[in-house]
């Protein structure tokens, strides 16, 4: 039986896409999902520039968008009973050893990026929108209502729908559009991002600006990976050790040490180091409310083109108690077992 697989490229692109929604085509993508389900098409289609506008549609007092007039979700018969039954085939077809091995070389490398991708957008919405217990309740149940479009590449990579599947559809809204929500009487289709910013593990990362916005402004900031406030990007440049030991939020003082440079930190705070030896100098950094920060310098015994040796700072874990123990626990020795025959 033939193994036909998606395009990892192509796919790693739609989950990233942020190029303007080609609007008629995520329509037309919508129909075919709602006829592929044998229901009728949405009576109508309308457009938000963001998960965020769309719950706030959703949520709001607006007649046209109420739960009576956009009826009851269906979800389940537009994406999740075709996902099933796509499922299943494969796994009949292929096996579950077969099923496993296509899962790893297609849709398991995109898995990670589009979850976090969603989980965030997902906190995002319900930070912004929700007021309380009970509007955080409305928030995540209309947030479970959506169909994550590009989002959803990862198993569309895997699942690669065609030739009359019932995830044709679905797949034409993730090719072309972001998130969206269906609905017996209307569907709410989401601009894709218009910013996306990542560092080399695939995490949100960007320290100049939001790193995920959308056309009406709804944006998340991020530093490798970490949520942060917008304003408290902006702050990273006129940091001072004394500013970093006022920070009560133990994650953002880690944010702002790592931002900052520990040999900076070290240097201007007047540290003192905790032991000295033939391999190199431990410092510990005392932090309120935190474990310390153990770090140990040391110096490349091979010099550089110009004659001048490098310094290295190793973080190393906070009991730490001897330099020759940290750089030893770097190469996951104990300190008793490091003998390098020459230190580089």
């Amino acid at each position: 039986m033939t193994d036909r697989s998606g395009d990892m490229t192509d796919w790693r692109a739609v989950a990233t896409a942020t190029e303007p929604a080609r609007r008629a085509e995520a329509e037309a993508g919508v129909r075919l999902a709602y006829r592929s389900a044998g229901l009728p098409e949405p009576e109508r289609i309308v457009w938000a520039a963001s998960p965020r506008e769309a719950v706030g549609l959703l949520l709001s007092a607006d007649a046209a968008t109420a739960p009576a007039a956009r009826g009851r979700s269906v979800r389940e018969e537009v994406r999740s009973r075709p996902w099933a039954a796509e499922r299943a085939g494969l796994h009949e077809r292929l096996g579950s050893q077969g099923w496993g091995r296509r899962w790893a070389r297609t849709g398991a490398a995109l898995w990670e990026t589009t979850q976090a991708l969603s989980a965030r957008i997902r906190a995002g919405v319900v930070e912004e929108l929700a007021d309380g217990p009970g509007e955080e309740a409305a928030v995540r149940l209309l947030l479970l209502d959506a169909v994550l479009g590009q989002h959803d590449a990862a198993w569309l990579c895997a699942f690669e729908p065609g030739e009359g599947s019932a995830l044709d559809g679905p797949a034409a809204v993730a090719r072309t559009a972001g998130w969206w929500w269906p609905y017996a009487h209307l569907a709410v289709i989401c601009e894709r991002p218009v910013e996306l910013h990542r560092d080399e593990a695939g995490r949100l990362d960007r320290a100049d600006g939001p790193a995920l916005a959308y056309p009406d402004g709804f944006a998340l900031h991020a530093w490798r990976g970490m949520p942060v406030p917008a304003d408290f990007l902006a702050r990273l440049g006129s940091l001072t050790p004394e500013r970093i030991r006022e920070e009560e939020n133990a994650e953002l003082r880690r944010v702002m040490l790592e931002h900052f440079g520990y040999d900076r930190y070290l240097a201007e705070s007047g540290a003192e180091p905790v032991h000295r030896d033939e391999t190199g100098v431990l410092w510990r950094i005392p932090l309120p409310d935190d474990e310390d920060v153990a770090m140990v310098e040391v110096v490349n015994s091979t010099p550089e083109p110009d004659g001048t040796s490098r310094t290295y700072w190793l973080r190393v874990p906070p009991a730490t108690r001897t330099a020759r123990e940290g750089v030893a626990w770097t190469f996951g020795l104990a300190a008793e077992a490091y003998e390098p025959l020459r230190q580089t």
